[in-house]
């Protein structure tokens, strides 16, 4: 079970990352995405993948907000009490295209 979870995580980060860059792209801002991967672990690209629970945007309870603008259910997927989605490893975010994005800014460095 703890490997399929691990891997079903993964794969949900994984694919979350890829529409990130599709949306990029689709912008017209996905061409100056970095060739390499530590590149794109330092998020060395024009804009930013928020996601509610995370210290950019911790509070979990937001994500009522979004649910009420977007209906999730008709997708299958619920939002529980607790403001965590269903199936488990469903996600949201905000996905800024400002070129001054970041996740945190610490002595003027991306990280």
């Amino acid at each position: 079970y703890l490997e399929l979870h691990g891997l079903s995580v993964q794969l949900a980060e994984a694919l979350a990352e890829y529409w990130h860059s599709r949306v990029r792209a689709e912008w017209g801002i996905g061409g100056a995405d970095p060739a390499s991967m530590a590149g794109m672990f330092r998020t060395e690209y024009q804009g930013c993948r928020y996601s509610l629970g995370y210290p950019a945007c911790p509070d979990l309870e937001d994500r009522a907000k979004i649910a009420a603008l977007l209906d999730p259910g008709r997708i299958g997927v619920e939002l529980s009490e607790e403001y965590q989605l269903h199936p488990e490893q469903s996600t949201d975010a905000f996905v800024v295209h400002h070129p001054e994005a970041t996740y945190f800014n610490a002595g003027g460095r991306r990280l």
